[in-house]
């Protein structure tokens, strides 16, 4: 009760503003101190700490005819197998009728980061003769994860953690002729790369010889820069001096 006393009696002034702690300062009961260096810089490892314990969501999506290795290649890269294959080892497996696409979800875990992948198989894809807007059933379905990840989004009571199944890359399977690109990979990629990161892959390159492969990736670059498709990655965003 002593410490009241001098001010009861009015014999000692309020403290001015100019004598108040700041915040940043402030020391808790036993001198520690409440807040540490508080700055924009402060945010960054903020955020890399939440992301690390959120992970991260991946989704891709491969396209090209069969054979041309699709899943060997998704199931190599991410060291798992993560892409689908025949239902039955031994059994041939139908082509079907129509593009269908088929999403399969793994856990990934490295070194202590998690992340969710999707990979999106389109099979049906350039296997039949009649291949006339084969691309449609792709186009639908991209454009309908980005439409339901805005939906949510604009809600007024938002998830905490939007389930994002937009498709971030897709990966187009060249075959290997060595030649040039066909009508059915030009047309695919032109409608393709207005709305998704396009990733054009030369498939199974071990069946060309250097020269060859050498000669068809110059092709294949001459081709997509005259009919003005433009693929990930781009130089525009991606080569900026500023971010390099």
């Amino acid at each position: 009760g002593s410490s009241l006393e001098p001010q009861e009696r009015g014999m000692e002034p309020p403290a001015t503003p100019e004598e108040e702690t700041p915040l940043t300062a402030a020391s808790g009961p036993a001198g520690r101190q409440l807040f540490g260096y508080v700055g924009i810089e402060a945010v960054l490892d903020q955020m890399r700490i939440k992301t690390m314990k959120t992970g991260f969501e991946f989704n891709i999506m491969v396209v090209g005819q069969s054979g041309l290795g699709k899943s060997t290649m998704v199931n190599t890269l991410f060291k798992s197998k993560v892409s689908r294959k025949a239902s039955q080892p031994g059994r041939e497996e139908r082509i079907p009728r129509t593009v269908q696409l088929h999403s399969v979800t793994h856990v990934i875990e490295e070194k202590g980061v998690k992340m969710k992948l999707t990979v999106t198989d389109t099979p049906g894809f350039g296997d039949q003769i009649n291949n006339e807007n084969c691309w449609d059933p792709i186009i639908k379905y991209i454009n309908e994860q980005y439409e339901r990840y805005l939906r949510e989004e604009i809600l007024i009571t938002r998830k905490r953690k939007i389930p994002d199944t937009r498709v971030h890359g897709c990966v187009y399977f060249v075959p290997p002729t060595g030649h040039w690109l066909r009508p059915l990979d030009l047309e695919f990629m032109r409608r393709l790369s207005k709305i998704v990161n396009v990733v054009p892959v030369i498939a199974k390159a071990d069946t060309l010889t250097l020269e060859e492969r050498a000669e068809f990736k110059q092709r294949i670059q001459e081709d997509l820069k005259t009919h003005a498709i433009s693929v990930y990655p781009q130089e525009d965003f991606d080569q900026d001096p500023d971010d390099r």
